[in-house]
């Protein structure tokens, strides 16, 4: 798999320095540059060599808002900040996702994974064409899922979990589980229980009353067993 060229942008030696040492850290990630200043990596960018920013906002001259608004496009962008209140221009501006530092090494690697997926859908649709995706809003963003990387979800009254392949934590948004399921495609997707639908397609094995996604197993409830046997074995 083609790994994921970044770069790091941050006035801060020290921060620049523990990001770009968190890139080296995952290895889907290509780490290409550091940039003490946005200006530094303007030209890499618009050649199109970078595909990921990591991008901090509160920078002397030019902040790292004002700067991608200067770019007529730019590539996936997280951005790194200490302050909470530029979360509603980072929703806005498309970002993957909006770290606030100090930023703890599991958090980066679950932003990190949330561009990888979205690295993969584009690389997709320019394989194949379009692909059906899901549409969901999540810490202050709006996440493109591709259909056929949903595994499985679950409800947990007005919010529910987003299981994707390859990605160690969920989704979550705030969405109910009725609302989820007239959003997704029933020729791939069945509601199985009162929390949770499955992909079809990522079952391994199901009995009467569970099946399996792998090695989690998940209940199958009595009044959807009918429905999900006829779809599942058809």
């Amino acid at each position: 798999m083609d790994k994921i060229k970044c770069i790091a942008i941050d006035d801060e030696p020290f921060a620049l320095e523990m990001i770009s040492e968190d890139i080296q850290r995952i290895d889907f990630l290509d780490f290409v540059g550091a940039y003490p200043h946005p200006d530094g990596a303007r030209e890499s960018i618009q050649e199109g060599e970078v595909d990921l920013i990591f991008l901090d906002i509160q920078m002397p001259t030019v902040t790292g808002i004002q700067f991608l608004k200067s770019l007529d496009t730019y590539p996936m962008i997280i951005l790194t900040t200490a302050y909470e209140q530029y979360a509603m221009d980072g929703f806005e501006l498309d970002v993957v996702d909006y770290l606030l530092k100090p930023i703890p090494f599991s958090r980066f690697k679950q932003a990190a994974e949330r561009a990888r997926n979205l690295f993969n859908l584009k690389r997709l649709q320019v394989e194949t064409g379009p692909v059906s995706y899901l549409s969901v809003n999540t810490q202050y963003q709006k996440v493109r899922i591709a259909h056929d990387q949903i595994l499985y979800i679950e409800g947990m009254k007005d919010y529910v979990k987003i299981y994707v392949k390859g990605q160690s934590s969920p989704i979550l948004t705030r969405m109910n589980l009725k609302k989820m399921e007239s959003e997704l495609s029933s020729s791939r997707f069945c509601r199985v229980h009162n929390s949770f639908i499955v992909s079809l397609d990522k079952i391994t094995s199901s009995l009467r009353s569970k099946l399996f996604v792998g090695s989690t197993e998940i209940p199958v409830g009595e009044k959807f067993a009918d429905h999900f046997r006829e779809r599942y074995e058809c």
